[in-house]
């Protein structure tokens, strides 16, 4: 099931993003046309964004959102790494404190990675990045914004993603409803709480 400019719309209108935003109206143009995979060529470490109040999520920190992705949406789904994109850049633009949160997660999984992989998280493989968040607990964390680490990941990476996905009509079709918006349905470990967000994670400054 490819992942559409609709599908997006949806995903941020739910997350309570104005479909007339001017951050959302930039990240929409030219959507379209990739593939599942990521477009990046080349994989970095993710850095803290700490000293410069950058307006988006850095290539570093998509990539690995996308990598998330990889592990827990259906892999049937076709263009993930632009709907991920265009949605955690559009999601994030005015919230500098929650693009923070993200960034910190994203850091920590990454520090993890090269760890015990001498990798970034986006370079290992699906299988190695599936099984570093079940080493990491991540499957069975609470989501919770300054919580541990396992917490944070599911907090700001995994959920905020399961969210995304299941708000869409593309992402309801996959569970058998049209109108998913806060519906429990997935697949798997992650994906059977990837709904239970509640409000507070998608007001969150």
């Amino acid at each position: 099931m490819e992942l559409t400019r609709r599908d997006v719309i949806a995903a941020l209108t739910a997350a309570g993003v104005s479909a007339g935003a001017g951050a959302m109206a930039i990240e929409m143009a030219d959507f379209g046309g990739s593939s599942g995979e990521s477009a990046s060529n080349t994989v970095s470490p993710v850095t803290r964004q700490d000293g410069k109040d950058t307006a988006e999520l850095t290539k570093a920190v998509i990539d690995l959102l996308d990598a998330v992705a990889a592990v827990i949406y259906p892999s049937s789904i076709e263009n993930r790494h632009e709907f991920v994109a265009r949605y955690t850049q559009a999601r994030t633009a005015n919230r500098p404190g929650y693009r923070q949160g993200i960034v910190d997660a994203a850091v920590e999984l990454d520090a993890v990675a090269r760890d015990w992989h001498d990798a970034p998280y986006a370079a290992v493989s699906s299988s190695t990045a599936e099984t570093l968040l079940d080493n990491l607990g991540v499957d069975t964390a609470d989501p919770v914004n300054n919580g541990t680490i396992s917490e944070q990941i599911r907090f700001y990476l995994v959920d905020d993603l399961l969210y995304a996905l299941y708000t869409t009509p593309t992402g309801g079709r996959l569970v058998g409803i049209e109108n998913p918006v806060g519906h429990p349905g997935g697949i798997e470990s992650y994906q059977r709480a990837g709904m239970t967000t509640d409000s507070n994670q998608h007001s969150n400054e």
